[in-house]
C-alpha cells in the first residue's frame, strides 16, 4: 500500500510542484545557448537511469518555459530535478548540477508533503521478468499507455484516461465504486502501480490526499487478525502515518484494490458479522468484506482491477457505479512499447518491421502480456535479418515460444534432465489453479522437487513478505497466466512414473476440470482455453520436440462434448430453440485449436452466435471472424450493443503496408468471413446500442499532453441472418457506421443475395460516400431489397444521383426513408425521374419536408398523381 501525505499538512502555501517547476526554470534559464541545445538533446537521446526519454520532435524548438513544463508533466516535480540532475552530470555541468541540489535541499524539501518520495521509491521500479535475479527496470521506462473504455451504464462507450475515472459523469454524479476490468496480461497490475507513481508525482487524482494499495495475491497469505487501520500502516513505505488526521476525511481516501479475482475469501458473510469501524480488529477476509460492503469508510473510494470473469461475483455485494476496460495498446503504442524495450532504435525498429509484417502475431501483441513475451524472446533471438523460428497465431503459441526460449536457458543448468522439472512445474501449477492460489511458500515448492538455485530463478518469481513479526520467502509464476499454461499441459502430459515423488494433487480427469468451470469455477477460463490450445498437432509436436515429454491428445472428445453442452442454457431448452454461441470465450478456444476440420465438427450443432455487450477489440474480431469462416449452419450473428475497437494505423504502417479500400472498415474481418463462409445469408440485422464507441489513435499534438485523440468510429451492433424468416432484413440504425463499413458491407450484400430489408438509420457518419459505395453493392449484385431506410444520415442532394441509379435498376424496393437529410430542392427532383418510371417498385418514401420550395413539392405531388400507389410521407 502507499500513503501521501494530506495537502493541508504542507507549512507553505505553494505546493511541492509549483517549487521544483520554478527552481527548474530558474537553472535552465541560467544556461548558455550551447548548453541548453546539448541538455535538451541529451534529455531526448541520453542515458536517464531508467527514465523515459522525451522525444527530440518535442525538445527540439522548446524554450525554456516549454523544456521546463514538458519534464514536470513527463516525470513530476521531484523526478523532474533528478533528471535535470542527471542531464547536467552527463553534459560535464556538474556546477550547475551541485547548484540545483543545493538550492533544492534547502527550498524544496521543506515544501515536499510526507511519504511522497517513499512512495515514488516504492512504485518506481517493477521486477522484470526476464527471470534473471535482481533485474529490475524502472516503470516509467517500460510502461505504454494502455487503451481504456469507459462502460458507465450512463455514459457513451468513449476512451478515456486514467485521471478521468473518477470524472462527474453526464448526470453530474461522480462515482465512488470504479472496476477496472482486463483479461489476463492486459496490464492491470502495471495500471495499478503507474496509478501509485503518478499520484504521487502530482499527474493524477488531485482530489485524494491518502491513496492505499492493496494487493488482493497478498492478502490471501495473511491468516491473523487485523484492523483496516492496521492494514493500512503497516504497508505504509513511509513506516509512519497520521491514522487519526487520515480517517478525519474519508472522502479523501481512495483504496487501489488490485486483482480481485484472486482473491479466495467469499464475501458471503453475514452482516452482523462484518465490522462497522475501521480500527475494529477481526480476521483480514472479514476486514476486507467490510470495505468492500461499505460498513465502513462509505464516503471514501475504490478503484478494483480484476479479470472479467470475477465480475459476477463481485457486483453480488457492491454496487459498481462505473465500468471501465483496459482493451490494450494501440499500434501507435506497441510501436512505442517495443522502442522502449530494446533500448536501441535500429534494433527495435528492424523487430519491430518483422513483427509489424505479421497481422495475427501482431494482432495479438495489443495485449502486454503477449507484447512482453514477443520481445523477450525475439531479443534473444534476433539477429540481422533472422526473426522467430516460427511465428504464432495463437496464445498457445506465444506461450509455447517462451516456454521453448526458457527451456534452452534451463539446459545448461540442470541437474536431472528437464521433462522431470517440467512435470514437476505442471503439478505444482495445476494445485495452484485448482486451490486459487498465486504465492507458494517455500516448503511446497521444494515438496515438488523445484529446489535448484541455479535454476528455480528461470521457474518463478520470489517474494518476500512479511506475515505477522516474522517475513516467509513465497514463489510464484512469472504471471498468472503461465501458472495456467502449465496447469493446462498438466492434463496432456504422459505419466511415465513421476508422480510418486510429488505430492497428491488433482488427477488427470479433465471431465472434472470442466464440470467446475461449467459450474461458474471461471477462474479456470484461461486454462481451459490453453486446453483447446494444445489439442494443435503442430503446437503438441513443437512442444515434444523441446521438452522430450510425450503430449497426447486424448482429451480432444471431450473438450468437444463440453463445448457443445456449456452453451445449452434451461431456458433454450425449454423453448426449444436451436442451439446457440452466447460466449465469445468459446469463439477464443476455438480459435486456439487453428484446426478448420475441428472447428467445424464442434460448431456443427449450432445455428448461429449471440453476444451482448461487449467490446471486441482487433484481437477479438480476428478469433470471431474465425469461428463464422468455418460456421457450417449459421444462421443467426447477433451482436447487440458489441463495440468494434479499432487504430487509427497511419503511425505504424508504411507505404508498402497501406490498406486496401474497405480495410479500414472496424467490420472488414467480419464481413470478409461472411463472403468466405458457405452460409446462406438471408437476414441481416445491426440493432442499435445506446451508445457510441471512439477507439485510440495516435496522440492529438493539439491536445494536453498525455491525452488521447480518438476517432469516431461503429459501434457495434447486432447482425442477424435468419434462413427461415420469410422477411429478411438488416438493421445498423444508430451505430455510428461510416461510409467504409458500407464498402465492407456492400461487398457481403453483392455475394449474399438474398437481403430484403435494410436498416442504416441514424448513422451520421455515413454521409454521400457510404451511400455511393452501398448503392454499388446492390447494383452489382442480385439482392432483391425491399426496404431501405437512411434516415439522419446527413445526406445530401450529392448522393441522389447514387440513388437514381440504384431505383432504375431495382425491381423489388418498396420502402425508402430518407427523412431528416438536407436533400435540397435539386436532389429531390433528380429522384422524381426514376420514381415516374413504370418499372419502377415503390411504393413508400419518406423525406423532409422544410427547406423543400414550393416547385419541388408540387413536382412530387404530380408523381403521385402519376403513381397513385405510391405513398409519399413528410417528417
Amino acid at each position: 500500500m502507499g500513503v501521501r501525505g494530506s495537502k493541508e499538512s504542507a507549512p507553505s502555501s505553494s505546493s511541492p510542484r509549483d517549487t521544483a517547476g520554478d527552481l527548474l526554470l530558474q537553472t535552465l534559464e541560467d544556461l548558455s545557448e550551447i548548453n541548453f541545445k546539448k541538455f535538451r538533446h541529451t534529455l531526448a537521446y541520453g542515458d536517464l537511469q531508467g527514465r523515459s526519454c522525451i522525444p527530440w520532435g518535442r525538445l527540439e524548438k522548446a524554450d525554456w518555459i516549454d523544456t521546463k513544463n514538458l519534464m514536470m508533466n513527463s516525470y513530476g516535480g521531484e523526478d523532474a530535478l533528478d533528471v535535470a540532475i542527471i542531464v547536467f552530470k552527463h553534459i560535464h555541468l556538474r556546477n550547475a548540477a551541485e547548484k540545483l541540489q543545493e538550492k533544492r535541499e534547502k527550498g524544496g524539501k521543506a515544501e515536499q508533503l510526507p511519504g511522497e518520495y517513499t512512495i515514488r521509491q516504492a512504485y518506481s521500479h517493477i521486477k522484470d521478468q526476464n527471470a534473471r535475479v535482481g533485474d529490475n527496470v524502472s516503470l516509467e521506462s517500460r510502461y505504454s499507455k494502455l487503451v481504456i473504455v469507459n462502460k458507465h451504464r450512463d455514459e457513451e462507450d468513449s476512451s478515456i484516461t486514467v485521471d478521468d475515472l473518477f470524472d462527474p459523469g453526464p448526470d453530474g454524479w461522480t462515482p465512488k465504486v470504479v472496476v477496472l476490468v482486463g483479461a489476463a496480461g492486459m496490464g492491470k497490475t502495471m495500471t495499478a502501480r503507474k496509478i501509485m507513481l503518478d499520484w504521487a508525482s502530482d499527474k493524477v487524482f488531485a482530489k485524494f490526499d491518502y491513496i492505499f494499495y492493496i494487493h488482493c495475491r497478498e492478502g490471501n497469505l495473511l491468516t491473523r487478525e487485523a484492523s483496516m487501520a492496521e492494514l493500512i500502516t503497516q504497508c505504509c513505505p513511509s513506516g509512519s502515518l497520521p491514522l487519526d488526521k487520515v480517517l478525519e476525511q474519508p472522502e479523501k481516501l481512495l483504496f487501489v484494490i488490485d486483482g480481485f479475482d484472486e482473491l479466495r475469501f467469499s464475501f458471503h458473510l453475514p452482516e452482523p458479522e462484518l465490522c462497522s469501524q475501521p480500527k475494529e480488529k477481526s480476521l483480514v477476509e472479514i476486514t476486507l468484506s467490510s470495505l468492500f460492503r461499505r460498513r465502513f469508510l462509505p464516503e471514501s473510494s475504490l478503484l478494483i482491477t480484476t479479470r472479467p470473469a470475477a465480475l459476477r461475483k463481485l457486483s453480488r455485494f457492491l454496487k459498481c457505479e462505473r465500468y471501465a476496460e483496459i482493451v490494450g495498446f494501440s499500434e501507435v503504442e506497441r510501436k512505442e512499447y517495443f522502442h522502449k524495450f530494446f533500448n536501441n532504435a535500429e534494433q527495435a525498429a528492424a523487430v519491430f518491421q518483422f513483427v509489424r509484417g505479421n497481422e495475427a502475431l501482431f494482432t495479438m501483441c495489443l495485449v502486454p502480456i503477449v507484447c512482453w513475451i514477443v520481445c523477450t524472446v525475439m531479443k534473444k533471438q534476433f539477429s540481422g535479418t533472422r526473426g522467430l523460428a516460427q511465428s504464432p497465431k495463437t496464445t498457445t503459441g506465444i506461450y509455447i515460444l517462451y516456454l521453448s526460449a526458457l527451456l534452452q536457458s534451463l539446459r545448461g543448468r540442470l541437474k536431472p534432465d528437464v521433462p522431470a522439472v517440467l512435470r514437476s512445474l505442471c503439478c505444482l501449477a495445476v494445485d495452484g489453479v485448482w486451490k486459487q492460489k498465486v504465492l507458494f511458500e517455500e516448503k511446497e515448492v521444494h515438496g515438488y522437487v523445484l529446489d535448484q538455485r541455479q535454476a528455480l530463478p528461470l521457474l518463478l518469481s520470489e517474494h518476500v513478505f512479511q506475515r505477522d513479526i516474522s517475513c516467509v520467502s513465497t514463489y510464484s509464476f512469472i504471471h498468472l497466466s503461465f501458472q495456467e499454461f502449465f496447469a493446462a499441459l498438466f492434463y496432456l502430459l504422459e505419466d511415465e512414473g513421476e508422480a510418486q515423488d510429488l505430492p497428491a494433487g488433482p488427477s488427470r480427469d479433465v471431465k472434472k476440470l470442466l464440470e467446475s468451470y461449467s459450474n461458474s469455477s471461471n477462474y479456470l477460463m484461461l486454462t481451459v482455453r490453453f486446453l483447446f490450445g494444445l489439442l494443435n498437432e503442430d503446437r503438441r509436436r513443437e512442444l515434444e520436440e523441446k521438452t522430450g515429454c510425450k503430449i497426447a491428445p486424448r482429451i480432444t472428445q471431450e473438450l468437444l462434448a463440453w463445448l457443445q453442452n456449456s452453451q445449452k442454457t434451461a431456458l433454450a431448452l425449454l423453448m426449444q430453440e436451436p442451439a446457440m454461441i452466447r460466449e465469445l470465450e468459446i469463439c477464443h478456444c476455438l480459435y486456439e485449436t487453428q484446426d478448420e476440420h475441428l472447428v467445424v465438427t464442434a460448431l456443427d450443432s449450432f445455428m448461429g452466435v449471440n453476444l451482448r455487450g461487449l467490446n471486441l477489440n482487433r484481437f477479438d474480431q480476428m478469433v470471431l471472424s474465425f469461428s463464422v469462416k468455418n460456421f457450417p449452419k449459421l444462421e443467426s450473428l447477433d451482436l447487440g450493443n458489441c463495440s468494434f475497437l479499432r487504430d487509427d494505423t497511419e503511425d505504424c504502417a508504411g507505404p508498402q503496408l497501406k490498406q486496401e479500400e474497405g480495410k479500414e472498415s472496424p467490420i472488414h474481418l467480419l464481413c470478409q468471413a461472411l463472403e468466405k463462409s458457405g452460409c446462406k445469408l438471408t437476414r441481416l440485422r445491426y440493432i442499435a446500442p445506446l451508445c457510441r464507441v471512439k477507439w485510440g489513435s495516435k496522440q492529438s499534438p493539439a491536445g494536453p499532453a498525455g491525452s488521447p485523440h480518438f476517432r469516431e468510429g461503429s459501434a457495434g451492433a447486432s447482425l442477424r441472418l435468419r434462413g427461415s424468416s420469410p422477411h429478411l432484413s438488416c438493421r445498423f440504425n444508430r451505430c455510428q457506421l461510416t461510409g467504409a463499413c458500407c464498402g465492407a458491407l456492400a461487398a457481403v450484400l453483392s455475394v449474399k443475395p438474398t437481403l430484403t430489408e435494410l436498416d442504416l438509420a441514424g448513422n451520421e457518419d455515413l454521409r454521400d460516400g457510404g451511400v455511393k459505395l452501398l448503392c454499388e453493392g446492390l447494383r452489382c449484385g442480385a439482392c432483391p431489397l425491399q426496404t431501405l431506410r437512411l434516415w439522419k444520415c446527413q445526406l445530401t442532394g450529392a448522393c441522389c444521383q447514387d440513388l437514381c441509379a440504384m431505383l432504375s435498376t431495382s425491381q423489388s424496393l418498396e420502402h425508402l426513408d430518407l427523412s431528416e437529410n438536407n436533400l435540397g430542392d435539386s436532389g429531390v427532383r433528380l429522384l422524381c425521374e426514376p420514381l415516374g418510371h413504370p418499372t419502377c417498385a415503390l411504393q413508400r418514401l419518406w423525406l423532409k419536408k422544410p427547406g423543400l420550395n414550393e416547385e419541388t413539392l408540387q413536382k412530387l405531388g404530380a408523381l403521385k398523381e402519376i403513381k397513385p400507389n405510391l405513398y409519399i410521407g413528410y417528417i
